[in-house]
């Protein structure tokens, strides 16, 4: 999905390297009329690599450029001399991208730490030199190999944001104020479905110097694990987050149904989130008095943690911080 600056998803083309040829070159100085074979062995080519780096958070910067070819590889000399291996080609991806073989749809990798490389280009392997093929009954060998060709391929790079809670919830019902709110992140507010096209980062600072990442994340409609609205695209990415908190406004006309649907469409497109820990909160209950409070109670599931939070009076968003801590270091 793209948005402003925001993508997670590109396909990309990398060549790497040919090796290079081996030298068939005869030793030949004064004195030494027949020195026989010294040719070196080519060089090896270049690789392709892809490398996690924590400063980048979108695939963007690669809209511009998807093709990389690594150089090949240098030939060798005499004096068994060894051509210079190809430079090799890194491609800078944030942490959370996951690297797919666009042809067979096999995953080559995770990029899950800063500084994590992952070759996904091997160079050819440079040419011997025809010193390697001298024998007793052939002690001036006037051939060498040829360098191996590279690998050429498609891949896809597709991003799972890395965050510790998710907010997961139909369009407009306050995910992106409550982020503002928490953090310093500042996605775009307005009083209209789907807003929110992007997924958001933001840290929330909690006690003692401590914090935890949470992911503003597009909001769910019926269908979307089928692809209906924004569907995969922003599905992907509660599957890397460590607890979810499911945000079910006040006025919606029965808080319980909501939740059910958004839990059914997370099962739906990966069962396995079921296991993560959740909490259900019931923003802008600033609408509510404490009567209705204890109706609604009555009414919502008992196998979740669930809080009443106001983001424009602040009610329980303190208390909303410390729930979600004790769900992550539980």
């Amino acid at each position: 999905m793209t948005e402003g600056n925001f993508t997670d998803y590109i396909k990309i083309h990398v060549k790497s390297g040919k090796g290079g040829k081996g030298s068939a070159h005869m030793r030949r100085e004064k004195y030494i009329p027949k020195g026989g074979p010294d040719g070196g062995d080519g060089g090896r080519g270049g690789q392709i690599i892809i490398r996690g780096n924590k400063d980048f958070w979108t695939l963007y910067h690669l809209k511009f450029k998807q093709h990389f070819k690594a150089e090949k590889g240098g030939d060798g000399s005499g004096q068994r001399s060894t051509g210079k291996d190809g430079e090799d080609v890194y491609i800078q991806v944030p942490l959370g991208t996951i690297i797919k073989d666009t042809e067979t749809g096999d995953v080559l990798g995770e990029i899950t730490r800063d500084g994590q490389e992952i070759v996904v280009a091997k160079g050819g392997k440079g040419g011997k030199g025809n010193w390697h093929f001298k024998t007793a009954t052939n002690q001036t060998p006037r051939y060498a190999q040829p360098g191996l060709p590279g690998e050429e391929k498609d891949l896809t790079l597709e991003l799972k944001l890395l965050a510790d809670v998710g907010l997961v919830g139909f369009p407009n019902a306050g995910k992106s104020t409550l982020l503002s709110k928490l953090t310093a992140a500042k996605p775009k507010i307005a009083d209209y479905p789907f807003t929110t096209l992007k997924p958001n980062l933001g840290i929330v600072s909690y006690r003692d110097g401590r914090s935890f990442v949470m992911a503003d994340i597009p909001g769910i409609i019926e269908g979307a694990a089928e692809g209906k609205g924004l569907g995969h695209y922003f599905l992907r990415h509660i599957e890397r987050n460590s607890s979810l908190l499911f945000l079910v406004p006040a006025d919606a006309e029965d808080i319980a149904k909501e939740y059910q649907i958004l839990l059914n469409e997370l099962k739906k497109y990966n069962p396995e989130l079921l296991d993560k820990k959740r909490i259900l909160a019931i923003s802008k209950s600033d609408m509510l008095d404490e009567e209705l409070k204890k109706e609604i109670e009555k009414e919502l599931p008992k196998d979740v943690p669930h809080i009443f939070i106001s983001s424009y009076t602040g009610e329980n968003l303190d208390r909303l911080k410390d729930l979600l801590w004790q769900e992550l270091n539980s």
